[in-house]
């Protein structure tokens, strides 16, 4: 089975498809504004606590750290408890970069059967699947009967930790 990819991501081609299931799309705003905000770049323990330094040493601006492509990057809120594993919880942000090329191993946003899901695509013995990163969700094969449009590859999880 062809793995495809929409060339143009638009909010018409958005509302052809039925409610997401598992993700919500979201649009970036246009123009991205460059905000840089302070970066301290010694490492912060997560175990004993250790002198801070007293500088920043950089700026960091969260637009050119996720987002590589702004013409082919869009947003989508995840639902569900499927990609757990992978760091993806319910309500997290996902960046997505529609110019990356799905490859086995990715974690992709697509359109399954007309309904909208997050998975890890997967190439194994000449058969491609949809793995969730959960032992509760059995893998989906695709196969001739599947109708199956990948959007684009997460590149990043964006959550609360509140």
């Amino acid at each position: 089975m062809p793995i495809t990819s929409p060339s143009i991501l638009s909010q018409e081609a958005a509302t052809q498809w039925h409610e997401p299931r598992h993700v919500t799309l979201l649009k970036p705003a246009e123009p991205l504004s460059k905000m840089a905000l302070p970066l301290f770049t010694s490492k912060v323990p997560a175990g004993f606590p250790s002198p801070a330094n007293d500088y920043v040493e950089k700026d960091l601006d969260l637009n050119e750290l996720m987002i590589q492509n702004p013409a082919a990057t869009f947003f989508a809120r995840a639902q569900g408890y499927s990609m757990i594993n992978a760091g993806i919880l319910p309500g997290d942000i996902l960046v997505i970069n529609r110019a990356l090329e799905p490859l086995s191993g990715s974690i992709v946003v697509c359109v399954l059967n007309n309904e909208f899901t997050v998975k890890r695509l997967v190439h194994d013995n000449g058969q491609w699947q949809l793995h969730a990163e959960n032992p509760d969700y059995p893998p989906i094969e695709l196969n001739d009967d599947s109708e199956m449009q990948v959007w684009g590859v997460v590149t990043y999880a964006i959550h609360s930790v509140s």
